[in-house]
């Protein structure tokens, strides 16, 4: 099992062309989201056991993430419920693709997480990152959870997801960030989270990860090993459509990776060669590719993809 844990959000995404006002707003679509709601759909639809734990709404909106959720084959029953608002996420899409986003998280449900009493039953991994652990009280809550899961040896997967709108002190996130890496597994991170960041990732893997991964968006993506080898892979060229969720289904597709091989350990992902390296980029590269295909988060499904 797979335990994904972060907010579930509502993304605002531009349809092109104007409201029917006549004026200069566009036509925003609501789109089931959030870094970690994104993961854990894309993991399920891959065919990996999962389960996701967050806080979310008694609204209409969260009503139709847990059906999200549930039709990926997710595992909500760990998902804490509170009758405050959704988060909402406002999308812009630049011209090539790329999208940005503000957001509206105040006395929203999902700050309210708190640590749950165990994990589900069989969990191997557990995924954090994105506005999570950002926004308290909840931050706290998952930044407790991220460090009993890795002291009762449970593997971690961090993925920052940097969204530097939401965070008011640079500099102490930044700290905060080097403080969880002693309790992480695998880092996996975008080239523009690195460069915010301001870190190395020689530096992050000589604090705990046994492996850093780093996406390049059409470039590709790449690993830096404990061992000090790096790979590198291409990315998949297909006609883009926006690349939202495209870094969450490669936090997916190497979750999902690494438990076929049986590989959710410290020790496993250190020992990976060269060739299952590789295998596992491009393989993730692939599922980003189809997500970019498409309008908004829509992660493929296993058959969609070649075998790893």
């Amino acid at each position: 099992m797979i335990v994904v844990a972060g907010e579930a959000l509502i993304d605002l995404v531009p349809q092109g062309g104007a409201a029917d006002d006549g004026g200069d707003l566009p036509v925003l679509a609501p789109r089931l989201g959030g870094g970690p709601f994104n993961t854990a759909v894309a993991v399920g639809r891959l065919g990996s056991p999962v389960a996701f734990c967050s806080r979310v709404s008694r609204d209409a909106f969260g009503e139709a993430l847990l059906g999200g959720l549930t039709r990926a084959g997710v595992d909500v029953s760990y998902v804490q419920r509170g009758d405050e608002p959704t988060t909402l996420a406002v999308a812009s899409i630049a011209a090539d693709g790329s999208a940005g986003y503000s957001f509206y998280v105040e006395g929203t449900a999902d700050r309210l997480f708190s640590v749950p009493d165990r994990l589900p039953p069989g969990t191997r991994a557990v995924s954090f990152g994105t506005c999570s652990l950002v926004l308290e009280p909840g931050a706290s809550a998952y930044e407790e959870l991220m460090r009993s899961a890795s002291g009762q040896g449970v593997f971690t997967a961090l993925d920052p997801n940097i969204r530097a709108g939401l965070i008011p002190d640079p500099d102490a996130y930044r700290a905060r960030f080097k403080s969880w890496l002693p309790s992480t597994g695998l880092l996996k991170l975008s080239e523009e989270d690195a460069q915010w960041l301001g870190g190395t990732p020689q530096e992050w893997l000589a604090s705990g990860p046994a492996a850093v991964v780093i996406t390049r968006g059409g470039d590709g993506l790449t690993v830096f090993t404990r061992g000090g080898a790096r790979y590198d892979v291409p990315g998949e060229r297909v006609d883009l459509v926006d690349t939202i969720g495209a870094g969450d289904t490669v936090n997916a597709a190497l979750l999902h990776g690494l438990a076929t091989w049986d590989a959710l350990s410290v020790e496993a992902v250190a020992g990976l060669a060269e060739d299952a390296w590789h295998r596992l980029l491009r393989f993730a590269a692939r599922a980003a590719a189809v997500t970019c295909s498409r309008a908004g988060a829509e992660p493929p499904y296993a058959s969609e993809l070649p075998p790893l």
